[in-house]
């Protein structure tokens, strides 16, 4: 059973994915980043950009595709976090000194990563939903960054050891 939850979540994670960009595929041509222009949108200002671009008078209410989309996210991190906690934690497993500690380290950052999704899709509900502030955009910002930069680090850490074990193989 436990050899099945790395594949499970890397399956899901790439079935959300897919997901994800067709629930937000109409985003991007209002927004030149979709999502992750709220994502990063800092204040009111920026945030009234973004929600004016998908303003439903535009031809598609993307502000309900938004929100949906957001919706599919709190399972997309699920799936994702799942993924680089244990890829990351297999990895480390492998091997060992300052790389292993490390891995162990990211593993748990992947877990942030996806906590602080939580509070990013929360607070860009909360935008969707016309009940922003400048505090929300900027606390879903700071979130959001956080939780790329560990993710990021995480996907790293997975692809550069998942190469090294390959060629120690070898």
């Amino acid at each position: 059973m436990k050899k099945l939850l790395l594949p499970f979540f890397l399956i899901g994670s790439l079935a959300m994915i897919v997901v994800m960009a067709k629930t937000g595929a109409t985003l991007k041509p209002a927004a030149p980043h979709g999502i992750l222009d709220l994502e990063f949108a800092y204040n009111t200002a920026k945030t009234a950009e973004v929600l004016k671009a998908w303003d439903p008078a535009t031809g598609i209410d993307n502000i309900s595709v938004a929100k949906t989309n957001t919706y599919w996210d709190f399972l997309f991190l699920f799936f994702y976090a799942g993924f680089l906690f244990l890829a990351c934690k297999k990895i480390a497993s492998k091997i060992s000194g300052p790389v292993s500690k490390a891995g162990h380290l990211i593993a748990k950052g992947a877990l942030a990563a996806g906590f602080l999704d939580i509070i990013e899709n929360a607070g860009m509900l909360l935008t969707l939903s016309n009940q922003g502030s400048f505090a929300i955009a900027l606390a879903t910002t700071i979130v959001s960054v956080i939780k790329w930069a560990l993710a990021l680090i995480a996907v790293l850490y997975v692809l550069t050891g998942v190469i090294a074990l390959f060629f120690r193989k070898r």
